[in-house]
């Protein structure tokens, strides 16, 4: 197994174009996602404009070395009643499958979550049940799987079963991810 790149997280700028269309614009990294995959520099800045810099807490999953952006993570905080609650998600770029990309920025992004969002104390996120390295992510991170939705959401077209996952802040206001990397 190839050593994992440090990374860093960081909002997404209309410069990371180039960047976005090279993982957003692949087939096999945005097969999960619900939004489809962008085809030229155009529709990568305007997803940068219309879907990244606006989200609540999108951040681009970048290299140290260099500051390019190899994928994205994303929290969104539920409003009203569910504002205790928010969804996950993640995409990296297909070079840098199985090389703990996507563990590392989903663990930077649990870390953050509960400092950025105070009234959030459990973070879930649904995975298609034929996505075993996505489970696998979240399982290494710390989340637990709490059940199947059966035909729970829309994805390329078809209803999907998905599995819930769950990340829950501790009661005495440390949460998991400290413990575990303590």
């Amino acid at each position: 197994m190839e050593t994992s790149p440090s990374i860093f997280l960081r909002p997404f700028d209309l410069s990371d174009a180039e960047d976005v269309l090279k993982w957003a614009g692949d087939d096999d990294v945005t097969r999960y996602l619900r939004w489809t995959s962008v085809r030229t520099v155009e529709e990568a800045r305007q997803h940068i404009l219309q879907t990244a810099i606006p989200h609540p807490w999108r951040r681009s999953i970048s290299l140290l070395k260099d500051g390019r952006s190899i994928g994205c993570v994303s929290v969104r905080p539920d409003n009203g009643d569910g504002r205790c609650r928010a969804d996950v998600g993640y995409a990296v770029e297909k070079e840098y499958w199985g090389r703990g990309i996507a563990t590392a920025a989903v663990r930077m992004a649990v870390e953050q979550a509960f400092e950025v969002f105070p009234d959030v104390v459990r973070l879930q996120a649904v995975v298609e049940v034929e996505n075993k390295a996505s489970q696998k992510v979240l399982e290494k991170v710390g989340f637990d799987k709490e059940g199947l939705l059966k035909k729970y959401g829309f994805c390329k077209g078809g209803i999907s079963d998905m599995f819930l996952y769950s990340f829950v802040k501790e009661e005495n206001g440390r949460n998991r991810y400290q413990v575990l990397t303590e």
